[in-house]
């Protein structure tokens, strides 16, 4: 991949998955943008990609609102001349089950992820459009958003609404030439920690040790740089022709998601009454129905 000239911002990208994408973007060229609310950890991804010979700005703000978007465009803007990626990568966690989740619990996500995502969009389309020639939006998604995760009510209505907007925005930047894609990945970070099977593999990575097979490709997680070479190969001209579309990364394992689909359709002459439907339902539906959440290698969850 070959980024020369090309100039990204990353939000969220002081540690963990957002810093892996935006080393991988200046490790094969573009300049970037840096931004975190910590405002150390920003400096140090700048001096990191920079003593690698890359080039790096930071911009310290917290994801949410327009004026941040403002920023953080104007920052690229002001550092390297022009904009040509975004990749939307700042979040929180809040999680709590249903009945113990607070307003503030639901907001503070729901802020980050998905306002924040919508206004930097927003923004980045404003100077693409602006400066003619497209644009790449790379959105991160998640795997719980397509398939729910117990406790995280707030965090998987984020994933799952930036994946419809994805689609949308696919839809409406077409003709501008702005390919616009969501990247769900699974790496060992803060944020899968917390799933009580995977623990103990995380704590092996961090000794040095490799991951399982069955990890890598069963369960599709890896390390944060595994999944960031779909990152830069979405911000290339390679995929150009590549838009509105879902795909998950982790481990050894790349995988497109599908879009939701009808599995199972009946007719009624007349239209459905809840007796009709009673009546139909195990011969028409019980079959189709769709599981909830992910699913992981049986021999893992058992232990």
């Amino acid at each position: 991949m070959d980024l020369s000239g090309k100039v990204a911002i990353v939000t969220g990208s002081g540690r963990g998955l957002g810093l892996a994408y935006a080393e991988e973007l200046a490790r094969n060229g573009a300049a970037v943008v840096i931004n975190d609310v910590d405002e150390a950890a920003a400096h140090a991804a700048v001096a990191g990609i920079v003593a690698a010979g890359g080039r790096a700005t930071a911009v310290v703000a917290p994801v949410g609102t327009a004026e941040t978007a403002r920023k953080l465009v104007a920052g690229a803007v002001e550092a390297f001349g022009r904009l040509d990626v975004l990749v939307t990568n700042a979040g929180i966690l809040r999680d709590k089950v249903l009945w113990k989740m607070t307003d503030e619990d639901f907001d503070a996500v729901i802020d980050v992820h998905l306002r924040g995502t919508f206004t930097c969009v927003r923004e980045a389309v404003l100077r693409f459009r602006e400066q003619g020639g497209g644009g790449r939006i790379i959105c991160i998604g998640s795997p719980a958003g397509q398939r729910g995760n117990f406790g995280q009510t707030n965090y998987s209505a984020a994933k799952a609404a930036i994946v419809g907007m994805v689609r949308t925005w696919a839809l409406e930047l077409q003709r501008a030439g702005i390919t616009v894609n969501a990247v769900c990945p699974v790496a060992a970070t803060a944020m899968t920690e917390t799933i009580p099977f995977l623990a103990p593999h995380i704590e092996s990575m961090k000794r040095g040790e490799p991951l399982p097979a069955v990890i890598r490709r069963e369960v599709g997680m890896g390390t944060p740089e595994d999944a960031a070479g779909i990152v830069a190969f979405l911000a290339s001209e390679a995929a150009a022709g590549i838009t509105g579309q879902a795909l998950s990364v982790g481990g050894d394992r790349l995988a497109l998601w599908s879009h939701p689909q009808l599995t199972a359709t009946a007719f009624h002459d007349g239209g459905w009454s809840a007796d009709d439907i009673a009546g139909s339902w195990g011969e028409a539906f019980a079959g189709s129905v769709e599981s909830v959440g992910e699913e992981f290698p049986a021999e893992l969850v058992a232990k």
